[in-house]
């Protein structure tokens, strides 16, 4: 297995320990915040890209990075407050997709919850009820999320760097046999 970049943005650290534990199972991995991420990543055989979610879609900080990524092999994974699965979170995604860089090729995704930041709820709770941060069912979403991530998180996150592995070595296998 080759060695991985394992790069994020985090305001909270939610996305930071996502990142820490997704390094931690890759093996070799560098692990860095997005404002360190090197021009060069011909040397890494994955480069997994964290970000925290804003106006659904990654941060103003990976999205200003994420044209600059050309020709790898890229793994996303977000934290969010928002329920895992949901339209929100799903969408963040194609977003960040979309603004990859040509040539590269997508791994797989990766999200979960994370704690939102107390003074983004202090703005929110007087939102009305229509507005779709605001009203008792984003106040329910919020306190889900205050418990996140968790170890839980953690253990997935490891466990879906597992599955990336297995996945880039069944490609290597069956480029071999074609």
């Amino acid at each position: 297995m080759g060695k991985w970049g394992v790069f994020y943005s985090s305001v909270t650290g939610n996305t930071r320990q996502v990142a820490e534990a997704m390094a931690r199972t890759a093996g070799e991995a560098d692990l860095m915040p997005v404002e360190e991420i090197p021009e060069d990543l011909s040397s890494y055989e994955v480069v997994a890209l964290g970000y925290w979610l804003r106006l659904g879609g990654p941060d103003p900080k990976m999205m200003k990075y994420l044209p600059k990524i050309k020709n790898a092999t890229v793994i996303l994974f977000e934290t969010h407050g928002t329920d895992p699965g949901s339209e929100h979170a799903v969408t963040a995604y194609a977003r960040a997709a979309y603004l990859l860089g040509e040539g590269c090729d997508i791994l797989g995704t990766f999200g979960c919850q994370g704690k939102i930041n107390p003074a983004l709820i202090e703005k929110r709770k007087n939102a009305s009820p229509d507005d779709p941060h605001g009203g008792a069912a984003a106040m329910e979403r919020w306190k889900r999320a205050e418990n996140h991530p968790n170890e839980e998180d953690f253990s997935a996150a490891a466990s879906f760097v597992a599955q990336m592995k297995r996945k880039l070595e069944l490609r290597k296998k069956y480029k071999e046999k074609h």
